[in-house]
């Protein structure tokens, strides 16, 4: 089901940005129909102007992005993704606590309630699966969000952290029984809950949120409630759902999802030959992907096309976004000036000219402030890669058009 379907607008202003390209909609109804778009919206389309399928690309299922037909900045909630590695914990929520544990000088428990009460902050964030674009069938679990909770380091700081402590520690209220040392005669199996990490440095730093709300809305328990964590600019596996305890160490921890799953194996070249180095999976890479393709009414034989896309990356500054067709030059695609926000994406759009009928490849790339440039798949950082996470490579997008 798509957010057109669930919408609550009256019948005469039901027209979004995908119904209209899916029907070609009039200039004037688009006028019209912009009035009932969310402000924060794609560039509107000129008259005419049809989707163009990509080829051989499964359709989005439920819960998951749909590029082809995303009209909104913010992601509506049906479009959202969830991934929990511990299935979804079964408890009241209405008795929930967060509890601040380990190397505190106060250490205390706050109740859902106490912790609203707390000073309230905004953060417009993209958080993306690192998995994300690891095959055709995976590149929809991202999206865009207003979160909304109280500020950590504060709370943090109201509990006092012990000078010696170098380790904040996330659980959430999902467990598991995971098994250590297999195969061996000290086999050791405990239930453990899912955890994540990082320096107290970070956890303070990072401007890290406890959110109850997602635009404006309690959370959906498939999502976290009635606590998530929010890291601004991490992959999606440190934002941490159901958070129930915060633990203050003076040691490294390394639960499965830190120090064995979401740790990157990566090749590089040294001295003639390749090493490899392990590293845990922590900010977002630099990253961009064709959303969908347009077209307009033929003209002499050829078809004009458009494209529109989005960026995003760690929260640093975006600059630039190019657009190649088939084996054709990198051209510069026009960032859009609004809405824009440090650790959200960025949307874009490049006329591409006319192209003959028949197949053809679209690929874009982004480049950031400090002249990263997003990386092929035959670069090295990609191809000596040899896990899925981070997978943020350039992806070319396959089209057929007809006259």
């Amino acid at each position: 089901m798509n957010s057109n379907q669930t919408s609550t607008l009256a019948p005469s202003k039901h027209v979004t940005r995908r119904a209209a390209l899916k029907t070609g909609i009039s200039a004037m109804a688009l006028g019209a129909a912009r009035l009932s778009l969310p402000t924060l919206a794609f560039s509107q389309p000129d008259p005419g102007e049809k989707l163009v399928p990509f080829v051989n690309m499964p359709r989005t299922g439920e819960n998951r992005l749909d590029w082809e037909t995303l009209d909104t900045w913010l992601t509506p909630q049906d479009q959202v993704f969830n991934v929990q590695h511990y299935g979804i914990p079964e408890f009241d929520p209405s008795t929930h606590r967060l509890e601040v544990t380990g190397m505190a000088s106060h250490p205390r428990s706050f109740t859902l309630e106490e912790l609203k009460a707390l000073s309230r902050r905004d953060q417009l964030m993209t958080l993306e699966c690192s998995g994300n674009g690891s095959s055709r069938g995976f590149m929809n679990a991202v999206y865009n969000s207003k979160w909304t909770g109280t500020p950590l380091a504060p709370l943090l700081e109201r509990c006092g952290i012990d000078p010696k402590a170098k380790e904040i520690v996330f659980f959430g209220k999902d467990r598991s029984v995971e098994t250590l040392r297999k195969d061996t005669p000290r086999e050791v199996s405990v239930e453990v809950p899912f955890g994540r990490s990082m320096s107290v440095e970070d956890a303070m730093n990072l401007n890290l949120l406890l959110a109850y709300e997602r635009n404006g809305e309690p959370l959906e328990k498939r999502n976290g409630a009635p606590l998530r964590l929010i890291v601004p600019g991490w992959y999606g596996i440190a934002n941490v759902k159901w958070l129930d305890r915060i633990d203050i160490r003076d040691r490294r921890y390394m639960g499965r999802y830190m120090g064995r799953d979401y740790v990157t194996v990566r090749g590089e070249r040294r001295d003639g030959e390749i090493q490899f180095l392990e590293t845990s999976v922590t900010r977002m890479n630099l990253k961009s992907v064709i959303a969908r393709v347009t077209r307009n009414q033929t003209r002499g034989g050829s078809i004009p096309l458009k494209a529109y896309g989005a960026a995003w990356n760690d929260g640093t500054e975006i600059t630039r976004v190019h657009v190649k067709v088939d084996d054709g030059q990198w051209r510069e695609a026009a960032l859009d000036t609004e809405p824009r926000s440090k650790f959200s994406w960025v949307f874009f759009s490049i006329d591409l000219g006319v192209v003959q009928p028949g197949k053809h490849t679209i690929v874009s790339r982004a480049t950031d402030a400090n002249g990263r440039l997003q990386p092929a798949s035959e670069d090295d950082e990609i191809a000596l890669k040899k896990t899925y996470w981070e997978a943020y490579q350039q992806w070319p997008r396959e089209i057929e058009v007809e006259a």
